[in-house]
């Protein structure tokens, strides 16, 4: 496309066209299942760059599809130009007004790093390289949304690139509607190039991981069950399922508690009873290591996973997850909710009421092994009792945005879409449109 031939004199930032050395690498989302094709990849130097590109893009017919790094591909970037964010990294604090502002391309590790030494805190995923933006854009749910809700819930301002190519800060005051979606609806309404984030009080973190051979399953699985039914909203546990390759089966719990060592372990006096772990990683941490926890990758690699909400994780629900063999998955993890996430929200997901989410992963080497994997996880998530709905950060690319959000919100969601970009020139990972 020969308009594309102009694009290093309209941005400061990097441009890959196809057929250039590098390009092909470049397009590539951090999800290497997701094949993912491109018109030309942009790597912003800054908000002005975004804007600049904009314009630049109205009226070619192209799109833009943003992504900072890529974790929630879905490849739908047919007719795009995919703009990377990641040099949009700034990040200041203020530890009085405990408010943070920070780039687009800032991962949650960093906001940690630079949270942590005010004792104040950010609201972090388990991955520490995952951008805040991105988590915040799908809702987010975090190691503390317990004690303080959603991510979303989090942000006061964002800053913007409208459809027209104008920088603009947009807050609930100036604009409830775009503020409303951009507050967990996706990123499909403008480009967001900043936020500005409540920072919440943090002194104290206790942490860590307890892992158990398989065979200590149903124990385990007892003492996950007995603390989630009473946990104080400080306290977060996840259970997790693994088996990996060349290793034998294993059982874990995750734990993190905004509170000092002796309360944690008072708490997670239960714990004692069981088996003595192969290891036990628990200890005081700073919020900048929550991301140590569950050691997720931090390198790009091929991964297929499906999300879903529990109504209920009872005797049945239970033995149906430590009786069905989890190959060819890797991990199947639930997370205990509730606590903050069920208050009122004004953000597009509203309150979280169900009590646990699930989560499954595999990773496929031959198409044959990634049916294999999406064939596992539809047959047991039929298996349990699961929520209709469920939030955007676990949708797959095989859904929509009417596999989270009721009619109402969507309608909403589509409206505020028409307004704010009626050529549709943004193309998020799940559009408001079909």
């Amino acid at each position: 496309m020969n308009v594309l031939n102009t694009l290093r004199s309209v941005v400061r930032g990097r441009v890959w066209l196809p057929g250039e050395p590098g390009f092909d690498q470049a397009r590539k989302p951090w999800n290497r299942a997701v094949e993912q094709h491109a018109e030309a990849v942009v790597e912003a130097a800054d908000a002005a760059d975004v804007a600049a590109l904009v314009r630049f893009v109205r009226g070619t017919g192209l799109r833009i599809a943003v992504q900072p790094n890529g974790h929630g591909a879905t490849g739908r970037t047919e007719g795009a130009i995919v703009l990377r964010t990641g040099r949009l990294d700034a990040v200041s604090v203020d530890p009085v007004a405990r408010v943070a502002w920070i780039g687009a391309g800032v991962p949650s590790g960093r906001l940690q790093e630079a949270a942590a030494p005010h004792g104040l805190t950010g609201l972090p995923g388990s991955s520490p390289i995952v951008s805040v933006a991105g988590v915040a854009l799908g809702g987010g749910l975090s190691w503390f949304g317990r004690k303080y809700g959603w991510v979303a819930d989090s942000v006061r301002a964002f800053d913007v690139v409208d459809a027209e190519g104008r920088e603009r800060h947009i807050t609930h005051d100036s604009d409830p509607d775009l503020f409303w979606a951009l507050r967990g609806g996706g990123g499909d309404f403008a480009v967001v190039t900043a936020l500005e984030l409540t920072l919440h009080p943090a002194p104290h973190l206790y942490g860590g991981r307890i892992l158990w051979p398989a065979h200590h399953a149903p124990a385990v699985m007892d003492a996950f069950r007995h603390l989630t039914e009473s946990a104080p909203p400080e306290l977060t546990l996840w259970l997790d399922l693994l088996h990996f390759p060349g290793s034998t089966p294993k059982i874990a719990l995750d734990i993190t508690h905004l509170g000092p060592r002796p309360e944690a372990e008072s708490l997670l006096t239960p714990l004692k009873a069981l088996p003595t772990p192969l290891t036990d990683t628990r200890r005081p941490m700073q919020v900048s290591d929550v991301g140590s926890i569950t050691a997720e990758p931090t390198t790009p690699g091929p991964g297929i996973s499906q999300g879903e909400l529990l109504t209920t994780l009872d005797d049945v629900t239970a033995k149906t997850l430590l009786t069905t063999p989890l190959h060819p998955l890797l991990t199947l993890q639930i997370r205990h909710l509730g606590a903050a996430f069920t208050a009122p929200s004004d953000s597009p997901h509203g309150p979280l009421t169900a009590p646990y989410a699930l989560y499954m992963f595999g990773t496929p080497t031959t198409p044959q092994s990634a049916t294999a994997i999406t064939t596992k996880q539809t047959t047991l998530a039929a298996s349990l009792p699961t929520t209709p709905l469920k939030p955007l950060t676990y949708l797959n690319p095989t859904e929509s945005l009417s596999h989270t959000f009721p009619t109402p919100t969507l309608t909403r969601l589509r409206t505020t879409k028409s307004h704010h970009d009626p050529t549709h020139l943004f193309q998020s990972n799940h559009p408001t449109h079909p």
